[in-house]
């Protein structure tokens, strides 16, 4: 799923490519954009090269190859277009139900599902770094056991980058994530900003403002007008392949 900005990028390189076969500069790409500078295109780049869109040739000068097309650009949707729905929680998300008390054998409930696997939705992949759009796309489905959710809905996202790794995150983990829309100062929250980028930060609130706290001291701490950011979840537990 790509944003707004990133698509019309996509757009752009795509049909001039196709009229002459060559990419056009980072000037041009400003300006079909309307974008006051260059770093602005850089992003974009990087954002699709990330994302399989397009490819960097190396050592070659304006050397770009589009590599797909999102279904929103295929002929054989008519024309189309798909609709940007950045919400990462939207979709069947895994409910799960609050374990019983442990002190109560199992003997006791019939039928309890206590201690089996949950299966939880991946929805995609969410930025610790630089923020970028979470991908809205059930992927695929995960089990984990119920002991780390509790009571909720939780879904799971993968991580990239790794400007949480001094808070034990790093690029590739995935993260099992709590659907809620308020958490409190010091808690690490998957936070949607300005409706369009999704990122793991830890939340700080300072007076009016909220801040989203990176755990690296590489990266900055952005610091946003409470409207400008929602909470969509909070991190409950993490899996890690070796």
């Amino acid at each position: 799923m790509l944003t707004r900005k990133q698509h019309e990028l996509l757009t752009f390189i795509h049909e001039r490519m196709k009229e002459s076969g060559i990419p056009p500069s980072f000037d041009e790409m400003k300006d079909a954009l309307d974008l006051r500078s260059k770093s602005g295109i850089h992003r974009l780049i990087t954002a699709l090269e990330e994302r399989g869109f397009i490819r960097r040739l190396p050592n070659r000068a304006r050397a770009l190859e589009v590599i797909k097309l999102p279904d929103s650009m295929n002929p054989s949707l008519g024309g189309r277009k798909a609709r940007f729905e950045p919400n990462v929680i939207e979709g069947n998300l895994g409910r799960v139900a609050a374990p019983p008390p442990r002190s109560a054998p199992p003997s006791s409930m019939p039928g309890a599902d206590y201690g089996r696997p949950v299966s939880i939705p991946v929805m995609g992949r969410i930025a610790a770094g630089t923020p970028i759009e979470a991908i809205q796309t059930h992927s695929h489905t995960i089990t984990v056991p119920p002991e780390m959710l509790g009571a909720g809905e939780h879904f799971a996202l993968e991580v990239r980058g790794d400007s949480m790794i001094e808070a034990g995150i790093f690029d590739g983990d995935t993260v099992l994530i709590r659907k809620q829309d308020t958490a409190g100062t010091g808690e690490i929250i998957v936070a949607l900003v300005d409706d369009e980028e999704a990122t793991l930060k830890r939340l700080r609130k300072r007076g009016n403002s909220v801040a989203l706290e990176a755990a690296n001291p590489a990266y900055e701490t952005r610091i946003f007008g409470p409207d400008r950011v929602k909470v969509q979840g909070r991190l409950v537990g993490l899996l890690r392949k070796y």
